[in-house]
């Protein structure tokens, strides 16, 4: 396998993202095909770049008696970017913060960085069925052109730095041992074609990473996390002789397995549980999870805030993962031991392993 890519990974990466967007959407519009389409929305950043989002909504009828059939889907976004411009210092800060095995240097102008990526979140109406987040994103930092350099310049900029990041988790209301176990043996069969260290690893990140600590559990049942995926050492696999993606070409063909393993391992669950039949206990139940996970999307996640320092942000598509209704109740009784709530309340306190 060659080391160096024949094509600018920037380029690879925005060809590979916007087919599969559209597998993602296309997958989804098929298991409800009385639901209206998913919007598709092409944007461009003034600060250089675009994008496209593509995101459902349930319709609102204004008539109570609307003879509507209910969605499958409440909420759902599957959003790619292709961006570039310059990092402010403080989104170098943030950056560095989160990046500690890529090192930035400090240039009080900013940086010059491209970033490429997919991420969806899709919320089902139905209690049983699981909320399920995505996202698998190229960065790159370049070195800033001299001042006196022709604008018009062609050349290929100068990369300081450059990694691969993403994953994929589920947050159930209601938990389904055998949906767990489908949805990580088809992640894990995804990494182990490239490394048996990688799914124990990156699993046991994601347990890490999706934690609200104010509150002592986890936002769901976990998946996969990882970052600063390069040709350098990596702070979580330190075993060099253990097989695992490093060259560009390696790396990036990892994350196109995992990128393709999405549909199967989460559209068979969701065609599943979406007719299940549900009450309005478990829905209020369902409602107060959501509030869970946007308490962890708003105070702790860090493409969230790094989002939101980003010049140009684009805030509805930041703010996209949000539910598009949640509770919070004070002091709820539900999730006490013994009842279907408290057995995944057990898992999200102490979290297991699936496979």
């Amino acid at each position: 396998m060659s080391t160096k890519p024949t094509v600018p990974m920037r380029q690879q990466v925005e060809e590979y993202i916007n087919g599969l967007q559209e597998q993602i959407v296309l997958a989804l519009e098929e298991l409800d095909p009385t639901a209206p389409a998913f919007k598709r929305d092409s944007w461009v950043r003034a600060q250089g770049g675009s994008g496209r989002s593509c995101v459902f909504a349930s319709p609102v009828d204004e008539d109570a008696s609307s003879s509507r059939p209910p969605t499958v889907l409440e909420k759902a976004g599957v959003n790619i970017s292709i961006v570039h411009g310059v990092l402010p210092p403080p989104a170098i800060k943030q950056m560095r913060a989160d990046h500690m095995s890529m090192p930035l240097p400090d240039r009080p102008e900013g940086l010059p960085f491209f970033a490429a990526g997919i991420s969806l979140v899709i919320h089902p109406r139905n209690p049983h069925a699981p909320t399920v987040h995505a996202n698998y994103r190229y960065f790159e930092i370049t070195e800033p052109k001299p001042v006196e350099s022709d604008p018009a310049e062609s050349s290929d900029p100068q990369v300081l730095a450059w990694w691969f990041g993403g994953g994929s988790d589920l947050t159930p209301s209601y938990l389904y041992e055998e949906d767990a176990v489908h949805f990580h043996l088809t992640i894990q069969a995804a990494c182990d074609k490239h490394g048996p260290q990688l799914y124990p690893t990156f699993k046991k990140w994601c347990d890490e990473y999706f934690f609200i600590p104010h509150r002592g559990e986890s936002r769901g049942i976990g998946g996969l996390f990882f970052d600063d995926l390069n040709e350098g050492p990596h702070l979580r696999l330190p075993n060099s002789e253990a097989k695992r993606p490093v060259t560009p070409v390696e790396i990036f063909a990892f994350v196109k397995e995992l990128g393709n393993a999405f549909v199967p391992s989460y559209v068979p669950i969701l065609k599943t549980r979406s007719v299940t039949p549900y009450t309005p206990h478990q829905r209020r139940w369902q409602l107060i999870r959501r509030g869970r996970y946007v308490e962890f999307n708003l105070v702790y996640d860090r493409g969230t805030k790094f989002g939101l320092m980003t010049p140009g942000a684009r805030i509805e598509s930041i703010l996209m993962s949000l539910p598009e209704t949640a509770r919070w109740e004070y002091m709820s009784e539900l999730g006490e031991e013994g009842t279907e709530e408290g057995k995944l309340m057990a898992v999200l306190k102490e979290p297991k392993s699936w496979v």
